[in-house]
């Protein structure tokens, strides 16, 4: 194994060592990581029931605006480690609580950088669900706050701290497949339709007011929540943003890129569901990257997304592909990758899974101060921001001039402004 492969492993994998001496080490309670939940249902239920499992974290508080959703996560750590957390509907009363050293957000998407921004200025450590933010500019005001505080950011891309992954990006990035000029991501999955509906109440269990947050308020459809939000430009970003923007960050990684694309086009629209998604089920987007130093060349970032098909592309129905001058890697989410060589020769390949409790282990490591964040707020800010560019030129049909320093579009004022986004009279309405 080339030595610098072997060092970019050892550092790409403490996560997973980690993950199996953490218990011994820091079993007594007085070193334990106290931390709050903030939307337990869906992935926030994932995460509860790994986190719950960890002799070296306490989840001492959770927060739902749903009831129903609020019960079963401290129903679930009460089972399983016998304390019962704290509960509310109100996060502001958790990150008062000035015991909890970190919390776990998995709202949905409006309520990202809102939830994350109050965090950190409270002094909590943060761990924040995909995409970080919904839209470019909370980004930037995450990215700000997290200097400000000097806490530790995660983002929930957990490709990040998976070992099988990192091989292969460090396979990349060592030049085993020659210079890598494009790198190609895609969604392929068949989804449901969330059918037509028409304002109703909300159910008694549910505090929607709350859940809209800083959101502009609109009224309450069956088919907006749970999980149906990621299909309304209000408090989505589409499965581009959903599962896309997880291969969309392991092909930036490998494409070796540290900055934003300059030249950004999106051809896409729902060519096949007929339902009250707002977003693309069908899109093909382009984006350009100028020469990265003196020696550098020009790069290309393509994301595919067909959501009505369960299409296997290079054998895998979501992954990443990186294209070089002496080869290519192909990768499959969760799945594996295979290597080739000229002429499409197999080198190499490798299965393994996405690791989430490696995630939470390195998240965990960076707060002690014995590791970095592997999904900062600088990765996920830059795929974030792949997922927003590509929506709005989808939307608007234009070929975008992007200035990565500046952050905005220039030459084209309607997509400009949605960069950013209206918001309510709110206390969750995120500063600057």
């Amino acid at each position: 194994m080339p030595s610098e492969r072997r060092n970019f492993l050892k550092l790409a994998g403490a996560a997973t060592i980690a993950t199996a001496t953490t218990g011994g080490a820091i079993a007594d309670g007085a070193n334990r990581i106290r931390i709050g939940i903030i939307g337990p249902g869906g992935m926030g239920m994932n995460h509860v029931k790994n986190l719950a499992k960890r002799d070296d974290v306490q989840i001492v508080s959770v927060c739902d605006v749903d009831q129903n959703r609020l019960e079963a996560a401290a129903a679930h750590v009460e089972t399983t480690t016998g304390k019962r957390p704290a509960t509310t509907g109100d996060m502001r009363t958790l990150l008062d609580d000035s015991s909890i050293d970190a919390v776990f957000i998995a709202t949905p998407d409006h309520w990202h950088a809102p939830a994350a921004i109050l965090a950190l200025d409270a002094g909590k450590h943060v761990y924040v669900e995909k995409p970080c933010c919904h839209n470019v500019r909370e980004g930037r005001l995450m990215a700000d706050a997290v200097k400000r505080s000097g806490k530790v950011l995660q983002v929930g891309t957990q490709s990040r701290s998976t070992e099988c992954v990192a091989d292969g990006i460090s396979r990349v990035l060592s030049g085993e497949i020659g210079d890598v000029l494009v790198a190609k991501a895609w969604n392929s999955q068949r989804r449901g339709s969330i059918g037509h509906s028409e304002p109703t109440s909300p159910p008694a269990h549910l505090d929607f007011d709350s859940w809209t947050g800083p959101a502009p308020k609109v009224p309450y459809r069956k088919n907006l929540l749970h999980g149906v939000w990621r299909w309304w430009h209000d408090f989505g970003c589409g499965d581009i943003g959903n599962d896309g923007v997880h291969d969309i960050d392991v092909a930036l990684w490998g494409l070796g890129v540290s900055t934003h694309p300059e030249k950004v086009a999106c051809f896409g629209g729902k060519y096949f569901f007929d339902d009250d998604q707002q977003f693309p089920d069908t899109q093909y987007a382009q984006f350009e990257y100028s020469p990265d130093g003196a020696a550098g060349e020009r790069k290309q970032l393509i994301f595919e997304q067909r959501i009505w098909t369960r299409y296997s592309q290079d054998g895998y129905e979501n992954g990443a592909a990186f294209y070089g001058t002496k080869g290519m890697l192909i990768m499959g989410h969760t799945v594996g990758w295979r290597l080739y060589g000229e002429r499409n020769k197999l080198i190499a390949e490798r299965t393994g899974r996405a690791d989430l409790v490696a995630h939470h282990t390195n998240f965990f490591e960076s707060i002690r101060g014995t590791a970095k964040p592997a999904a900062s707020i600088e990765v996920g800010h830059r795929a974030a921001t792949i997922v927003h560019l590509a929506n709005i030129a989808a939307r608007t049909g234009r070929v975008l001039e992007f200035n990565p320093a500046t952050e905005r579009i220039t030459g084209d004022a309607e997509s400009d402004r949605m960069l950013h986004r209206e918001y309510r009279s709110h206390w969750g309405t995120p500063q600057g």
